[in-house]
């Protein structure tokens, strides 16, 4: 059914990341297809503990995670990252080293993400409470030429889904 590739999203907090990857990882659980996501805050947890929110930091996260899906890759499985990942430097370094690798760029104007502040974190960032926070005190570089962009704010994330996988299906990466 597939080989081995990465389908990595990236954009603001609350712009929908972890929502659609998990919409798609389970569609392609669905259909028999091997399958692991890599979620950010997650990796944070277990494979980047330790790191601060520093530029040198962030970077090195998106290194360990590019490394994991390289790997996962390589053996035949479909590594789906949700990751903020705010430098373009940081992720085309990580697309230098992954053949196959689909960047998904959830987009979102950032007066919509601090309206529909689900978990307080923009409230919190402006208030000076969160330092080195992407979009508010610290930057956020958007891709330059995505694979796909989902549109947070008016698309639904399943046609975002749909055409994640319509990308995929083009590239001869699903069948």
């Amino acid at each position: 059914m597939h080989k081995g590739f990465t389908v990595w999203f990236t954009g603001l907090s609350g712009t929908g990341k972890t929502t659609c990857s998990r919409l798609l990882e389970q569609g392609l659980r669905a259909q028999g297809a091997r399958v692991e996501l890599l979620d950010g805050d997650e990796v944070r947890k277990r494979l980047s503990q330790g790191l601060g929110f520093s530029r040198e930091d962030r970077n090195e996260n998106v290194t360990r995670i590019g490394y994991v899906c390289e790997l996962l890759s390589r053996h035949g499985v479909i590594a789906i990252v949700a990751a903020i990942s705010p430098y373009r430097e940081a992720r085309e370094k990580v697309k230098a080293h992954i053949p196959n690798l689909v960047e998904v760029h959830m987009e979102c104007p950032l007066e919509v993400l601090i309206k529909n502040d689900v978990k307080g974190l923009y409230k919190r960032a402006l208030a000076g409470e969160i330092k080195n926070f992407s979009g508010i005190s610290d930057p956020y570089e958007p891709p330059l030429n995505a694979d796909v962009t989902i549109h947070a704010y008016r698309d639904t994330l399943e046609e975002g889904v749909a055409r994640v996988r319509e990308k995929l299906e083009s590239l001869g990466l699903l069948s």
